[in-house]
């Protein structure tokens, strides 16, 4: 009994700034989708959320995090997908079976989630600074890859084929998701637009498999 009372103080806690990070958020996301990415503020957010401007950057360094603050999360799965595959797996074959299973609001069939992602999309789409934004993260993930890649095949300093398989991995997945906005522009939705994307996906895995289906198979570094 005594356990549980010790570690209930920091779950509430924790708890707590999620609700508030998800409720400042969720009030940036519906004043992007109304009035567009540059035309608001973060004090505008800050006065909607009914929190000071300060506690908007405590949980959100950049405006641009706004928008993309799940996408650490997203990183770190992916690379503890490809890091912790099963032994005789390939790294391609644990990133293919991460990005083709499905996250977030594609994944979604409620009409809300739906309308969410048609919102962001247009959000993203209208605004260069989150273009760029998005670009950044995509590089950094693909570096990140590399790096993991190239430890894991004992690499040397200046072999190239860690930062080529990594890009061509994170390739797909950037074709993917362009392709993804594109039709939801059009009005596609899910779960139509899941099927879409998942086809293509497995489409350009395939075309992969031929030249990275042999890199990097199952070399597993402990379960650390």
């Amino acid at each position: 009994m005594r356990e549980t009372h010790d570690e209930s103080p920091p779950g509430l806690r924790e708890r707590k700034k999620q609700q508030t990070r998800r409720l400042i958020a969720e009030t940036a996301r519906q004043l992007f989708a109304e009035r567009g990415f540059e035309r608001v503020t973060v004090a505008e957010v800050a006065r909607a959320a009914d929190v000071s401007q300060q506690t908007v950057f405590n949980y959100f360094p950049t405006k641009e995090d706004l928008v993309f603050w799940r996408l650490g999360a997203f990183e770190d799965d992916l690379l503890a997908t490809v890091r912790d595959r099963s032994p005789g797996e390939s790294a391609l074959a644990a990133f293919r079976r991460f990005v083709l299973g499905g996250r977030g609001l594609l994944r979604s069939a409620q009409p809300e989630a739906r309308e969410q992602l048609a919102a962001l999309t247009r959000t993203i789409d209208e605004s260069p600074a989150l273009l760029a934004r998005e670009q950044q993260i995509f590089a950094g993930y693909t570096d990140a890859l590399a790096t993991l890649l190239a430890e894991e095949t004992s690499a040397d300093a200046g072999d190239i084929e860690p930062w080529i398989a990594a890009n061509a991995m994170m390739g797909v997945h950037r074709a993917l998701v362009r392709h993804a906005r594109g039709r939801v522009r059009d009005g596609a939705r899910h779960p139509a637009l899941a099927k879409e994307i998942r086809a293509g996906g497995e489409q350009a895995f395939a075309l992969l498999e031929l030249g990275l289906g042999s890199y990097a198979v199952g070399a597993p570094r402990g379960s650390g």
